[in-house]
Order: C-alpha cells, then structure tokens, then sequence
C-alpha cells in the first residue's frame, strides 16, 4: 500500500533556543540591584575623607562642590562605592550620628593589616580581629560614630 506524499519536504525540528532559559519569577516581582553606595552625613568633611582614604584605604573619587566649596566626596574601594558628605547643620550640631546602622564589606586582603593601618593613623576598633564563622573581621568606628565591619579569608590556625 503506498502512501501519498503531500510534500517533498521533512519535517522540519525545531531548535533549542540560544538565549539561557530564566528562571521563573517570584510574584509579586521582588527587588534585584546591581549595585549599592551608602552615603553618610559628616561633621567634618576632610578629617572624615582622610581617615577613610589614610586609615582604611579607600580612594577618593568623584567630588561633590557647590560654590566651590567641597560638599561630598565618593569613596571607593575594588567595586564597592559610598559617599560621604558634608553636614549642613540644619538639623542640629548634636545630632548623633551612626546609632543603629552598620556596614559590612568584603575583601580578601589581610584583615589584621587592615586593622594595623586602620589604628596606626589613630583609628578606633570595635574589636581586634577575630575569626568566626569560617571568616576573619575588625569591627571599626569612623570620626562621627559610623560602624563597619570587614570581613575576609581566615588566617590557617586562627
């Protein structure tokens, strides 16, 4: 028994799409960031930016000035980014700052080095380096009170 050809052609197999399947979505469609710059209100804009760029090791980037004065300055270290900037005072000289909020940054440089330079150029720590949870950190208070926390690799045998 033959059977009849309607066409000439094969059938044709569709091909896996190129583009990386997503994955699905939660909903309602949640927050995703690429990346984030805490800025910080200052007393004192220079003696703040020397101690972040002296003692810690940040690089001072992009300025902020009105009327030629310095006004905030961006910091930056590897890929991370923050800002600080220069209090204008309207809410009070003895508003206190840094009360309830602390940074945590990533690195894999030499904790304790960072801690030595950080109270070498007579800067506070919250704590001396300490190895936790599988990771080494110094806790570190800046001039207006802000606290921070780096953290990277476990030295073998701490």
């Amino acid at each position: 028994m033959a059977t009849k050809r309607t066409s000439s052609r094969r059938p044709v197999k569709k091909k896996k799409s190129t583009k990386a399947r997503r994955p699905k979505r939660h909903q309602p469609e949640t927050l995703r960031l690429r990346s984030a710059a805490p800025g910080l209100t200052v007393n004192d804009l220079q003696k703040s930016l020397a101690f972040y760029r002296d003692a810690v090791g940040f690089a001072a980037g992009e300025e902020w000035r009105e009327n030629g004065e310095l006004r905030g300055v961006e910091l930056k270290a590897g890929a991370v980014a923050m800002w600080i900037n220069q209090d204008d005072f309207a809410k009070g000289r003895d508003r206190v700052k840094g009360v309830g909020c602390r940074t945590y940054f990533n690195t894999i440089q030499d904790v304790d080095a960072i801690a030595a330079r950080v109270k070498a150029a007579g800067g506070t720590l919250l704590h001396e380096p300490q190895t936790r949870w599988g990771m080494r950190d110094v806790g570190i208070r800046d001039p207006d009170g802000f606290v921070f926390t780096i953290q990277g690799p476990a030295k073998k045998g701490r």
